[in-house]
């Protein structure tokens, strides 16, 4: 069960965007993330005539590893850690390490 998953609210807490809050896009492979607004780049491009395509500098979205964003927890305002808890009729619910609330999944 992966503890981050799309849709989730993540903050970033290491690297040049740290502090900064997004959505996950999607998941790149087990270990990186797409986030919005996160880890943005800017890709020079060739005109392609042939597909409609202008040339020109776009900014690009580029995955973040996991490590480097946690869960925020809108209570607290803060970052936080996921736990897995097993409810009584066997199913598995994330929730937050701090004060063991379930995730809303989005």
């Amino acid at each position: 069960m992966n503890k981050l998953r799309k849709g989730d609210e993540v903050i970033v807490i290491a690297g040049r965007d740290k502090g900064k809050r997004g959505k996950i896009a999607s998941r790149q492979d087990d270990s990186h993330l797409l986030v919005e607004g996160i880890n943005l780049v800017k890709k020079h491009t060739k005109p392609n005539p042939m597909a409609g395509t202008t040339g020109g500098i776009v900014e690009k979205t580029m995955p973040i590893h996991q490590s480097n964003v946690a869960i925020y927890n809108a209570t607290s305002g803060k970052a936080d850690r996921v736990g897995i808890k097993i409810n009584s009729d066997g199913s598995k619910v994330r929730v937050f390490k701090s004060n063991g609330e379930a995730i809303k999944v989005a």
